[in-house]
């Protein structure tokens, strides 16, 4: 049988998993399939189902997962679960695994991207071997970078996305201050992710009075997650509700990865990753958002020449597990 090793992105939304063949590397999966997360009360169990009757000889193991990695451990952001790393072994035969935080992942792809995986928003000037940041909104947001290291990169993780929402315009303002009675404390993520885009649209229906049409309201109650919604009704222009809280979105977006970009000194590049950047590309390429990432005072021009990418690849996160794991597995690159 062939060794293939399993690689998974696991989100507070979706889980995806993969194999890969370690003869052709993480460019080539054998096999992928998405689970609904909160449809199974853990990771093992989306495992074992998805593995059996499998022709493979599994050799080994990387999850990336949305939440901090303690030891050989994680709760997962916006999941009852919790995982390890030996639970996990013994559910897959007692192979090696390996758990990441799931920027940690995205970040670990980066390297390996090729050009046709990138849409570039600010051309800049990268600075050959300057750290990259790493952004991504998708159900939380995740934050993480990396740093030019014994001649690679080295990706590390973060959790800056619960770092607290600092409001750059009176709008915002308003927004922290309708939040702040609800949350106690409001994050990026509660301002800057799928939940936030949800957050952002109540505050602008029931906190500053836009009007809510019937249809949009209809459409609404029918979903669990609204964001979906929200976005597409913003790319087609058909509710000035939504097109407000895209727009919103996007300045706190480009604002909190101009942030990133100055604390990690990231002349290397900005990376939005993630599943909403990829899909609101025409609302990203506007002025709002790079009016916002450059909008830091004394350090405007430096931003100006900082370049920022979004990540089309749709499957980055299981794509970057694969890399890192078989990097441990003793394959030197993707292939």
């Amino acid at each position: 049988m062939d060794e293939v090793f399993l690689a998974g992105d696991i989100g507070g939304t979706k889980t995806r998993l993969a194999f890969y063949s370690m003869a052709n590397g993480a460019f080539d999966p054998l096999e992928e399939k998405t689970f609904p997360s909160q449809e199974y009360p853990s990771l093992e169990e989306i495992v074992q189902t998805f593995l059996p009757d499998k022709p493979y000889n599994l050799i080994g193991a990387s999850f990336g997962l949305a939440g901090p990695i303690i030891g050989s451990r994680a709760r997962v952001t916006n999941l009852s679960w919790v995982v390890e790393e030996s639970t996990l072994s013994d559910a897959l035969g007692s192979i090696p695994v390996i758990l990441l935080n799931d920027l940690h992942a995205i970040s670990s792809a980066i390297p390996y991207l090729k050009s046709e995986d990138l849409d570039t928003l600010i051309p800049g000037d990268p600075t050959p071997e300057g750290a990259k940041g790493v952004i991504a909104p998708g159900t939380g947001l995740g934050e993480g970078f990396l740093l030019w290291t014994e001649g690679r990169y080295q990706p590390y993780p973060s959790e800056g996305g619960h770092s607290s929402f600092g409001p750059e315009t009176p709008l915002q303002l308003e927004l922290l201050n309708y939040m702040d009675p609800i949350f106690g404390h409001v994050s990026y993520e509660r301002v800057c992710s799928g939940m936030g885009i949800a957050n952002l649209y109540t505050f602008l229906r029931d906190g500053k009075g836009f009007d809510e049409p019937p249809w949009l309201g209809e459409q609404l109650a029918e979903v669990e997650d609204p964001t979906p919604i929200i976005a597409k009704a913003a790319l087609d222009n058909k509710a000035e509700i939504c097109t407000q809280t895209m727009e919103l979105f996007v300045s706190i977006l480009g604002s909190e990865a101009g942030n990133l970009a100055l604390k990690v000194l990231a002349t290397g590049g900005i990376y939005l990753g993630g599943g909403i950047p990829r899909r609101i590309l025409p609302l990203l390429r506007g002025e709002n958002f790079r009016l916002a990432f450059t909008d830091k005072g004394r350090f405007a021009k430096m931003l100006c020449e900082v370049p920022v990418y979004v990540i089309t690849h749709p499957q980055a996160g299981v794509f970057g597990a694969a890399c890192y794991g078989l990097q441990l597995q003793g394959e030197q690159f993707p292939r």
